[in-house]
């Protein structure tokens, strides 16, 4: 398991991600240290990026924007997601876009 993927026994999925705002799309980008790397085409500006990010994962892992929720970094380029309701396998493949 990577290490910017941990899953918990109630199936919550904890996800540690370095971003990259004001980028020209929004795209996965690889491994960033021990965190996922994600470009985001949304200006780091008064939580638009933030918006970008939560509706991005909840778009390409199917589900509705309330399962994902950021727990950390709202102001920072490293933030831990949560993610609820989702196949496990569906979200560390992720790492591999």
């Amino acid at each position: 398991m990577s290490e910017w993927f941990r899953q918990a026994g109630d199936g919550r999925i904890t996800l540690t991600l370095h971003i990259q705002p004001g980028a020209k799309k929004t795209e996965f980008a690889g491994l960033h240290g021990d965190a996922l790397k994600i470009r985001l085409a949304a200006p780091p500006v008064d939580g638009k990026a933030n918006e970008a990010l939560l509706r991005f994962l909840a778009e390409v892992l199917d589900l509705p924007k309330s399962a994902v929720t950021l727990k950390s970094g709202q102001t920072s380029r490293r933030k831990v997601l949560e993610v609820t309701g989702s196949d496990p396998g569906r979200v560390s493949a992720l790492g591999g876009s």
